[in-house]
Parts: structure tokens; sequence; C-alpha cells
């Protein structure tokens, strides 16, 4: 499994009462052994960060086609007693990977997760792949940006390190270039 390098964008909709406002959630992830080089880099920014977690992604597949053609992401994540579905559009055919993303926060607990995957099966909907690892991030604020900083342990498959950034529409240019600027600081790139 290989991680792009290139920005992908996606479009988070959170509404409020009478409005509802889209943001743009923009990542760039490289595979990334060397984590203690990377945080020293970060150090100049004064991170927060939190505490291991443990994330178990499901993902599946629709009962009417194929998300590996459709480039479509159905996922259940798991984060300690916290549960998230996600889906994930297609990609637009652009140079920067632009898809928008709905996430659905299920209640805590410890059975939710057993509950959500039976209720997907139900649907037609096929568990395809479990991934499993552990994340760290580090949060600060840089430029006009409350930037996310992660480190994934993601076992055999390895370690990499995922640079965020939300923003606004009429900011997207402005974060794409924090986000290029900030990975080529951090010296990330593909190992």
């Amino acid at each position: 499994m290989r991680f792009p390098t290139n920005i992908s964008i996606a479009l988070l909709l959170f509404e409020s009462p009478g409005s509802e406002t889209t943001l743009l959630e923009m990542e760039l992830k490289f595979r990334c052994a060397d984590w203690a080089a990377v945080q020293q880099r970060l150090a100049v920014y004064q991170p927060v960060y939190s505490a291991p977690s443990r994330d178990v992604d499901h993902y599946f597949n629709a009962p009417d086609r194929d998300f590996a053609v459709t480039d479509e992401v159905v996922r259940l994540r798991r984060a300690g007693s916290r549960h998230v579905l996600t889906y994930k559009g297609p990609r637009h055919p652009t140079a920067v990977k632009t898809r928008t993303e709905i996430e659905l926060p299920l209640a805590d607990g410890a059975d939710v997760s057993a509950d959500a995957v039976r209720f997907l099966s139900g649907l037609g909907f096929r568990p395809i792949a479990v991934v499993s690892k552990v994340r760290i991030t580090a949060s600060f604020h840089r430029n006009g940006f409350d930037i996310h900083v992660c480190f994934d342990d993601v076992g055999a498959i390895g370690k990499f390190v995922e640079v965020e950034i939300v923003s606004t529409q009429d900011k997207a240019d402005e974060a794409r270039k924090e986000l290029a600027a900030l990975s080529a600081e951090l010296q990330l790139n593909d190992e």
C-alpha cells in the first residue's frame, strides 16, 4: 500500500442552525521512519501533542458497485470509545486530489463498532479490509491556520506523517501553499 504525496482535499460539511459552511480538509501524507527528526523540526512551533491513540479502520465495498473502480470509500473508524462512519466520494479529475467527505459521528461505547459492522453488512456492504494504527497528533497555529501533524504507525505497512489543514474555500490556495511550505520545512518526502 502506497500513500500519495500530493495534496488531498476533502469537502467537509458542517451545519449550524440556519446556515451551512463548507470547509476543505487538505492533507499531505508521507512515508517516514524518522519521526524524531520531524518532531525536532516541529519544536519551533511549540505544538501540543496528543496522547497516542489506537485507530481501527474497517473498510467496506458497496453492494451495487465496486469502490475500487469508482474510487469511493466507506470507512468505520474506532478511536478508543469513539466511532465515526465516513463516506469519501470519488476524486475529482484535477491535479490536486479533491473529494467530498461526509463524517457521521456514532455513539460512544464498546459495542458500537460491532453494531455498525452488522448494520452495514445487513445493507449488503462487504467488509474488505481492517487497518489498525497508532496515531499521535501535534497541533499548532501558523500563519492563520490550525495545523495538525499526525504520526501514524501502521505496523507492518510502515510509519507515516500526515500534515493537515482545514480551510474555508476562499483561503484554499493560501492553505495549499502553507501545507507545501511546512512539508518542505519539515523535510518530508517519501523514503
